[in-house]
């Protein structure tokens, strides 16, 4: 490890830390600066630096709760990020250097939660082999549905129908740069009527991140005789097209709405893309499935992606040495 050394993030590497993630292989606009400090004043930043001499190889988004390290609880996803040229060897010397660093800053515990494959533009799993050598315990996984938008997409005879009622009902679907009439017409109703939560992002967070991320944040509604009756919002990536938030007023099933759209997302909009991420499907940590919720997905064709949460003791970096023989 004489290489190598850690620091934490502050605001003067932002320029750098920008930079890096932009050209790294397992990383979204996510990881930005700008997004992750939207919510700065409800987290501890404990995020990292990790060089080899002097050439930044590594970045970590995370943050700080008492003894414990999370690769950051404002994101979705998170973990180790790197660039395209390193090597496995490399990935385990900074994962070492990283868990020696936190248990030298009294951290006890370090969770990640990975990115899932299908945000990566290269191979990038060297880092789950370096947590197996930790001796870290997966504690979580969830299922992604996720459509392959390069294979021929069948979906079934009721989403076909679906999509024929939006047709017939003459829905109009517009791409729209102010969030509000979705958000407090239909999403904030929907949530607080059969989930009793609010969304992860307020109004005014999801609209300053829209301003900041034009190309990366996208709303599509649905209008009914001029009225909307449904939309998504998208988070869109390299390779990966995500649906944030899903929804649509009581007659969706009626009018077709939400079939009717998605589809001229995945036909249309964003049929170059890769891959089109409808997110999970389950509550409790991945213990509960929604099957309505999950039967939707999947006949789009629609098929599961997991996610993986770790932690492992910080004490265990001792666990690393020697691996390379």
């Amino acid at each position: 490890m004489k290489n190598y050394t850690v620091r934490r993030y502050n605001s003067e590497d932002s320029a750098l830390w920008n930079a890096f993630i932009s050209n790294a292989k397992n990383a979204t606009f996510l990881f930005h600066r700008d997004f992750m400090e939207y919510h700065s004043d409800r987290f501890e930043d404990f995020s990292l630096l990790v060089f080899e001499e002097k050439k930044l190889v590594s970045v970590v988004p995370a943050n700080r709760v008492q003894d414990v390290v999370y690769s950051h609880q404002g994101l979705t996803y998170g973990g180790f990020v790197f660039n395209d040229k390193i090597k496995i060897g490399k990935v385990i010397a900074v994962m070492q250097c990283a868990l020696k660093f936190l248990n030298e800053s009294k951290i006890d515990t370090f969770q990640l939660k990975l990115i899932p494959s299908i945000y990566h533009t290269f191979f990038s799993e060297e880092i789950e082999y370096a947590l197996f050598l930790a001796h870290a315990k997966l504690t979580r996984r969830d299922c992604l549905s996720v459509l392959d938008l390069t294979k021929e997409i069948l979906y079934s005879k009721i989403r076909k129908r679906g999509i024929k009622k939006g047709h017939l009902n003459s829905l109009n679907i517009i791409e729209e740069d102010d969030l509000s009439g979705f958000w407090n017409e239909i999403l904030l109703p929907n949530l607080a009527l059969k989930h009793h939560v609010q969304p992860v992002h307020s109004l005014s967070e999801i609209s300053l991140l829209r301003q900041k991320f034009s190309n990366n944040i996208r709303q599509f509604n649905i209008y009914h005789k001029d009225k909307i009756v449904a939309g998504t919002t998208v988070f869109v990536s390299d390779n990966v097209v995500h649906a944030q938030y899903i929804s649509g007023n009581e007659d969706k099933n009626k009018l077709g709405s939400l079939d009717f759209l998605f589809n001229y997302l995945i036909k249309n909009v964003f049929k170059d893309k890769t891959y089109f991420d409808f997110g999970i499907s389950h509550e409790d940590k991945g213990q509960k499935i929604n099957e309505g919720l999950l039967y939707w997905k999947e006949s789009f064709g629609a098929n599961s992606v997991t996610q993986d949460f770790y932690e492992v003791a910080t004490k265990n970096y001792t666990l690393l040495d020697s691996i390379m023989i």
